[in-house]
């Protein structure tokens, strides 16, 4: 993180605190943010079936903050509106990006992963409805399956992929952002409560305010953050869930670097950047594990395994996320490149796009977020929705890494034909053989 000169703390000068920017740069990896996502849910999944289980639930379901500003919130609606503002934050930043000067900026080349996502989406709500059709109040989760988790995904394929092409990886984080976006709209449209139109109205004072400041280059955080920190806390008592107020400050704040009011020099960071390099390890390091902790806890013993795996709310929800997930994904990039102009890239296999495409199917954070929001948290079916998530989730991570394996170990034989030298000679015995059979 580099802080303008006026406003760098101690803290952070150069040569102090070493541990600190490890710890922060380690945080900026997907496999590191990955790993203790899983470690918080594994921890909770453990506490929550052991005979000490009610001390998980009475730390869960513990209030703190004032009632006076509509704030007395669980510790679990802290960790699902308050900490996961700052993920979705990071969201808003990474959609700005992509949109202004990522891979969404080209319609022509962002349309297969675009189409790709969409259809990712839709398949497995399909597939949810299907399952829980006729079913009264259960087809409110039929957006459940729907996201794709990029933090556990682009984990699971930085383990995996060793010698996968880039391009993978690029395919699923378009994919992985545009499915993000479609999530927020959902959550936006379809799991909004009781809407207050004034509170609405003044939570668009301080967002304005913010956009306003961050466009003309301002980064005092004693102004942003309060104006932040407002425009949460009007957003939650406004009906809408607050974790869009954090999306939506995330998209104001300019990816291309300016000064106040001015154009910065080229070359310098953002203002999104520094953001976003100051906020992932928060993100990836506090607020993701802890509300993974918070939500994660399902209690599987005493009996309530059996019904939980014959609920049709888990059973759509497992099956949307491996295969209409899978079909989604990988039907919608057949069809863009069967019926349009639009092409896969060079650099893919369709082995590889399953593989993708199973691996979308890992559905975690915002999966667990929208089954609270459709049947409310600490209810019997919200437990049901948590079971089916982590199941469909690890078995598509699974599936995919059969499949990202094999892939894996076709690329490493290619790339060791391409560069061995059993001569020594500096120069690759498959272009020695080319020279000499021409």
């Amino acid at each position: 993180m580099v802080l303008p000169p006026p406003l760098r703390p101690r803290l952070f000068s150069r040569g102090s605190w070493p541990e600190a920017r490890r710890v922060a740069a380690a945080l900026r990896t997907e496999t590191v943010g990955g790993a203790l996502l899983l470690v918080a849910a594994l921890l909770a999944i453990v506490w929550a079936n052991t005979p000490w289980r009610e001390a998980y639930e009475s730390l869960r379901d513990a209030h703190i903050g004032p009632a006076s500003l509509g704030l007395d919130l669980s510790l679990a609606h802290w960790a699902s509106d308050g900490l996961l503002a700052i993920f979705f934050f990071v969201v808003g930043l990474e959609l700005k990006h992509e949109f202004v000067a990522g891979d969404l900026k080209d319609p022509a080349k962002a349309a297969v992963p675009i189409v790709a996502a969409a259809c990712g989406v839709a398949v497995p709500a399909l597939v949810f409805v299907a399952v829980n059709a006729g079913l009264d109040g259960q087809l409110r989760g039929w957006a459940i399956p729907t996201a794709t988790d990029i933090a556990f995904a682009l984990a699971v394929l930085a383990v995996l992929g060793t010698h996968l092409p880039s391009a993978l990886r690029s395919f699923l984080l378009t994919l992985a952002v545009v499915d993000d976006l479609i999530a927020i709209t959902i959550i936006a449209l379809f799991y909004t409560g009781d809407l207050d139109l004034p509170v609405l109205g003044l939570a668009l004072l301080p967002i304005v305010a913010f956009g306003a400041l961050v466009q003309r280059g301002v980064r005092t955080p004693w102004l942003l953050v309060p104006l932040g920190v407002l425009a949460w806390a009007l957003v939650l008592n406004s009906g809408i869930h607050a974790t869009i107020a954090g999306v939506v400050l995330g998209l104001l704040v300019p990816v291309k670097a300016v000064r106040r009011g001015s154009a910065a020099p080229e070359g310098q960071e953002s203002h999104a950047g520094r953001l976003d390099h100051l906020l992932r390890p928060v993100s990836a390091g506090v607020a993701v594990p802890v509300f993974a902790f918070m939500s994660a806890g399902v209690t599987v013993v005493g009996g309530g395994f059996g019904e939980a795996v014959t609920d049709p709310v888990t059973i759509g929800i497992v099956l949307g996320l491996i295969v209409g997930k899978c079909v989604g994904v990988l039907g919608g990039t057949w069809l863009m490149s069967r019926f349009t102009r639009a092409e896969l890239d060079d650099d893919l296999a369709w082995s590889d796009v399953l593989g993708l495409s199973l691996l979308a199917g890992i559905g975690f954070t915002v999966s667990l977020l929208i089954g609270e929001l459709a049947f409310g948290a600490g209810s019997a079916a919200d437990d049901h929705v948590k079971l089916g998530v982590l199941l469909g989730s690890l078995c598509a991570a699974l599936l995919a890494a059969v499949v990202l394996r094999r892939r894996n170990r076709v690329y490493r034989r290619i790339e060791e034909y391409e560069t061995r030298d059993a001569d020594g000679d500096g120069v690759p015995d498959c272009y020695e053989d080319d020279i000499a059979r021409s």
